[in-house]
C-alpha cells in the first residue's frame, strides 16, 4: 500500500476505490470524508463555514485533496463553483 500524502486520510479505502476505477477526486472525498475512522462514514459531522467565509488558501487545500484540475489558475469564485460541483 502506498502513502498518498497528508491530504488522504485513509490510504487503504483510497487505493481501494482506485482499483475499482473511481476517479482520483472521488475516491479522495470518500477516503477523507471520514478522516480514516471508516466507522463514522455516514454519520452526521460538524457544522462547517460555508465556502464564501473560507481563506483562498483554504479553498485551495480543499480543491487540491480532492484533486480538481486547473485549481492554481482559479480565483476564489471559481474555486467555490468547482469545489461545489465536485
Amino acid at each position: 500500500m502506498s502513502d498518498h500524502g497528508p491530504s488522504i486520510k485513509d490510504n487503504e479505502q483510497y487505493e481501494a476505490l482506485r482499483e475499482d476505477g473511481m476517479p482520483k477526486s472521488k475516491a479522495a472525498a470518500i477516503a477523507n470524508a471520514n478522516g480514516g475512522d471508516r466507522q463514522k462514514t455516514g454519520r452526521k459531522g460538524g457544522k462547517s463555514s460555508p465556502y464564501e467565509k473560507w481563506t483562498k488558501d483554504e479553498l485551495y487545500d480543499r480543491a487540491q485533496e480532492l484533486d480538481i484540475e486547473n485549481r492554481s489558475q482559479m480565483t476564489k469564485d471559481e474555486l467555490i463553483e468547482a469545489l461545489r460541483s465536485s
